[in-house]
């Protein structure tokens, strides 16, 4: 047996998702909760299970895709976009 539930949702995101009449909306809802349970489990323990990692390769999904930026991964990207960039007249430069 399987629950059901229902969601309330406002007037105007009604009228769009019904733009989408092909969409499966309890198979969307569905896959959002198990992605937040996924990434919860994640944040505890860092690792995947097979079944969990399954279905992120599935939906072409990671809970690491989530976390924020790295506060020094950030900056390093900043700092790269000030250097002047490599000239490249040949694929042979790329190489020296």
């Amino acid at each position: 047996m399987m629950a059901t539930i229902t969601l309330p949702v406002p007037d105007e995101l009604y009228m769009r998702m019904e733009h989408f009449s092909w969409v499966k909306w309890s198979e969307v809802a569905r896959n959002s909760i198990r992605k937040r349970e996924i990434f919860e489990k994640y944040l505890r323990s860092g690792e995947l299970s097979d079944e969990d990692a399954e279905f992120c390769d599935k939906t072409d999904w990671h809970p690491a895709d989530e976390l924020p930026l790295r506060e020094d991964y950030v900056q390093r990207l900043e700092d790269l976009k000030k250097e002047t960039p490599l000239k490249v007249r040949d694929v042979s430069d790329i190489f020296e």
